[in-house]
């Protein structure tokens, strides 16, 4: 066991390396790239066993991915945005597949207009598609939730793949200490991948299921994928409890900082929630009963935790890092459906959306969104939604706009002149 620095992505690559998988298929993708490049080089070097193959697109490379799960290989592979999204028919087919794998997301915001920097809107596009979703707010968590991820997904009782999700550039190529675990313990942590009946030979064909169902049958089985789902969540609860046993570290499915005796709450996921524990610690210096919710799980959704962890609150800012158009935030929609028809009082649970194409959150705008929210349980009126944006950005905004008339202006003076020259 060794303390070091690492980014995001190298932390990734390391939990790759100690799961011991057999097969990487891979494509690159900024801000993802640095994952395969220290996979390729171990393994080039001698350092780690396995073959890394690079494939023609994403599409390609999850359809590789399920099939070596198929054939009970342990796979991993990594994509980011626009690269998950052109994936996402063969997402729907492997986890049909019940091929258990790990795939790292590194979040990025969908085009267009284009941004190389952070939100969650990729990978709230591929929420419903049957992969379980683990999202990580450090490198440590990163690492360890890849660990955690294979044994989550080849546990009898899932046996689905799973993305561990982490926001680019604010951890994909940011540095901070982790905690590598020595290849023995963690392996033994691990454990190897039996694939028990989905494993296939061509040698020895079987077949799994019939290529077209009608709607019973059809009914039937993607219902047992959603059972296989929801038993992720007693599933991941006692491997992590394992894992804090071994690592000493916890990873609960929820996590909860200062939540106790709160009145009031941030609930968000990823990286921005470290900033919200800052914003935590100087509100309760200010007197403050302010607490954060963080689920780490979201699919399967742990929403019996989440009541719990939220009842009996005054109020509830959900801070949303993605944007469902005609609809508002993501995680205030699930929030909202865990919470309703709940005996008792019903907390305030106000929508923000900020840190969109990787927007900073600042220290004041969290000390604003706990007046709105504690205004807000004050009145017993629910705050409409609001987009985390300040003045002087929409002045900013206003004077490239202006810049941008002006200058269609002048190209329409200039086209108009020239057409009267021709007359």
């Amino acid at each position: 066991m060794k303390r070091t620095l690492l980014t995001g992505n190298a932390a990734a690559a390391w939990g790759a390396r100690l799961a011991n998988v057999d097969y990487i298929p891979s494509f690159p993708i900024t801000p993802q790239t640095e994952i395969i490049e220290s996979l390729s080089e171990w393994i080039d070097n001698g350092e780690m066993p396995g073959r890394l193959v690079t494939l023609e697109s994403e599409h390609s490379m999850i359809t590789a991915a399920g099939s070596a799960a198929a054939t009970g290989i342990r796979t991993f592979s990594a994509t980011s945005s626009q690269g998950l999204l052109y994936g996402m028919e063969m997402l729907y087919t492997v986890s049909g597949w019940r091929a258990p794998f790990v795939l790292v997301n590194v979040s990025r915001g969908l085009s267009s207009p284009i941004t190389l920097e952070p939100d969650h809107n990729d990978i709230f596009a591929a929420r419903d598609c049957g992969f379980l979703k683990i999202h990580c707010a450090s490198c440590q968590e990163i690492l360890d939730s890849i660990l955690i991820a294979y044994r989550l997904g080849e546990d009898a009782r899932v046996r689905l793949p799973v993305i561990v999700n982490m926001d680019g550039f604010y951890l994909s190529f940011t540095r901070e200490p982790v905690v590598i675990p020595d290849e023995e313990s963690a392996r033994e942590f691990v454990g190897n991948f039996d694939p028990e009946n989905i494993h296939f030979s061509a040698s020895a064909p079987e077949s799994q299921a019939v290529a077209v169902l009608g709607g019973g049958p059809y009914s039937y089985f993607r219902y047992e994928t959603h059972l296989a789902a929801m038993n992720g969540l007693a599933a991941y609860e006692e491997i992590a409890e394992e894992f804090g046993q071994r690592f000493g570290r916890s990873h609960s499915a929820v996590e909860s900082y200062c939540a106790d005796d709160a009145d009031y709450l941030f609930v968000m996921l990823g990286s921005f929630a470290t900033k919200a524990k800052e914003a935590v610690d100087r509100l309760r210096v200010c007197g403050w009963s302010i607490g954060l919710v963080r689920p780490r799980l979201v699919r399967p959704f742990p929403a019996s935790q989440l009541q719990h962890l939220l009842a009996d609150r005054k109020g509830i800012a959900v801070i949303d890092q993605n944007i469902s158009m005609g609809m508002g935030g993501v995680l205030h929609s699930e929030l909202a459906t865990a919470l309703y028809g709940q005996s008792g009082k019903q907390p305030i649970l106000a929508s923000f959306i900020g840190a969109l194409g990787g927007r900073d959150i600042a220290i004041e705008e969290f000390f604003e969104i706990a007046e709105v929210i504690k205004q807000a349980a004050s009145s017993g009126v629910t705050p409409p939604p609001r987009l985390l944006y300040t003045r002087e950005e929409l002045r900013e905004i206003r004077k490239l706009q202006a810049v941008a008339r002006a200058e269609r202006d002048e190209l329409n003076n200039n086209s108009g002149h020239k057409k009267g020259e021709a007359q």
